[in-house]
Order: C-alpha cells, then sequence, then structure tokens
C-alpha cells in the first residue's frame, strides 16, 4: 500500500486542537523524502496549465504578486490525480471536522517565487457557494518552508465567528484585518514546516501569510475539502457564481455539492 493511500494516525487531542482553533500543524502528513519527489510533477504541471506568464515584476496587483495559482490540476494531470485525491488528505479532513464523508472542492497548486510578495488577510470561504461550515483546506508545502519562505498565518478560534466581512483578497481585505486583529486583540499562530508537513485549516479562518525573501521558491499543493452531504448555497456575493460555474459545474442552490468535479475522495463507509 502506497503512503496516499494509508491511514495517518490522527489523536483526538489533534481533533479537539482543530475544532477549538479552526487550524493545525500535522507533521509528516507525507514523509519528507516522498513529498520532495511531489515537487517536479506538480511543477510541470503548473508550467503547462498556468494563464498568466507576466514575471514577477509586471504584475499589477498585492495578490498577483503573491503567488502563481493554478486550480483543478487534478483533471488535467493523472501524476497529480493520483496526489490530490489520496484516500490519506481526505480521512484527515473527515475526521478533524468530525464528518462521514468528504468530497473534494478543488485542488490548488501556489507558487511563491523567490521575492514573492505577502498574502493578504482573508477568509477562503468568501469565494464558495457551500451552505456548510464543514470545510478544510490542508496546506503542504513540498519544499522545507521556514518563516523567510512564506508560511501561513493563523487567526485562532476566530472561524466560529463566520463571514467577518464581504471582502476579496486585496489590499482593502489586508487592512479590514489587520485592524479587526489588533482590535480584538487576535491570538496569531504560524508554523515552520518542513516539506510533508501540513497545515489544515477552516474554511472561515482568516489567515495571511508572509513573503518570500529567500532565492528559493515555495511549491505548496493545497487540496479542499467539504463535507460529503453539503449542499449549494445561495449566492452571497459576485464572486461565488463564478465558483459555481468553475467548481459544481451544473449544480444550483439547494443541490449536494456532488458534481462530477467533486469526487468523494473518503468516506467511512
Amino acid at each position: 500500500m502506497s503512503t496516499l493511500d494509508s491511514t495517518y494516525p490522527l489523536a483526538e487531542k489533534q481533533i479537539a486542537r482543530y475544532q477549538r482553533d479552526g487550524h493545525i500543524v500535522l507533521r509528516e502528513v507525507l514523509p519528507r523524502a516522498e513529498a520532495l519527489g511531489w515537487r517536479a510533477p506538480i511543477e510541470t504541471a503548473v508550467e503547462t496549465w498556468r494563464r498568466d506568464r507576466r514575471p514577477l515584476g509586471e504584475r499589477e496587483t498585492t495578490y498577483g504578486r503573491a503567488f502563481v495559482q493554478v486550480t483543478n490540476l487534478w483533471k488535467v494531470d493523472e501524476k497529480v490525480r493520483q496526489f490530490a485525491l489520496a484516500r490519506r488528505f481526505g480521512r484527515i479532513a473527515a475526521e478533524l471536522m468530525g464528518v462521514d464523508g468528504v468530497r473534494m472542492y478543488h485542488d490548488q497548486a501556489l507558487i511563491k517565487e523567490a521575492g514573492g510578495g505577502h498574502t493578504p488577510w482573508h477568509q477562503d470561504q468568501f469565494y464558495w457557494p457551500i451552505a456548510s461550515d464543514k470545510t478544510i483546506t490542508m496546506w503542504m508545502p513540498l519544499v522545507d518552508c521556514p518563516g523567510e519562505m512564506g508560511p501561513m498565518v493563523f487567526a485562532s478560534r476566530q472561524d466560529k465567528r463566520g463571514s467577518r466581512a464581504q471582502l476579496a483578497i486585496s489590499d482593502n481585505s489586508a487592512a479590514y484585518f489587520t485592524k479587526l486583529a489588533r482590535d480584538e486583540a487576535w491570538d496569531l499562530a504560524t508554523y515552520e514546516l518542513l516539506a510533508g508537513d501540513a497545515t489544515f485549516h477552516s474554511g472561515w479562518a482568516p489567515h495571511r501569510a508572509t513573503g518570500n525573501t529567500t532565492k528559493e521558491t515555495r511549491v505548496v499543493m493545497t487540496i479542499i475539502f467539504h463535507a460529503a452531504d453539503a449542499k449549494v448555497s445561495e449566492m452571497q456575493n459576485e464572486f461565488q457564481p463564478k465558483d459555481l460555474e468553475a467548481f459544481f459545474p451544473g449544480l444550483k442552490p439547494g443541490d449536494v455539492a456532488a458534481s462530477p468535479l467533486n469526487p468523494l475522495v473518503w468516506s467511512r463507509s
């Protein structure tokens, strides 16, 4: 059995910590050597399928300078498909959320180049037309990721408050959440990671990432999961219809969020 099909042993205290804080770091979700081996195929897939090929210095927005982003690589690259649909990852997601099964919302490669800028504060689920708080993102570097390379910064215990602002990721969201964090004295957490370590965070957990001040590329693969029985929500902003079309094709509000692009990754049954 490959590591991707095996079970990662989660302790009850880890599940409780995630459910309390809205995020957690798990060490060696993949062995470091194995994770390092995934860097080349995922970087190759990104270079094949990325749309924006402008160099870093020619991108106008803070968001554009934060990273190169490519989604749903699992649909176009068989090697990435093996990684993204790993039962190991899906089971961790389900157990942390306390649900019987999970579907993929989408995968997403995030390449923060040397000199890449910071990722502004935001809440992921602002974009997602999902009528459930049972959503979670696995964020795994395929290189060692020290503090200088741009690891994630999470606001602990803030996900339970749901949406805090109807703001897309931008300088505006950075300013809004920075003030909120200061005014409410948020408890912030960040982790230095080795390749194969992973963070998991709730869809409503506010988070950001620092810039990459090293001369190396930060290669990260993320997978977003939702509870298998979650339904499509009514549209809450101008971005959610775009996600509906891209990731829930053919579905409408009230439908179970289970289009052909949302395979069941893991289920207790």
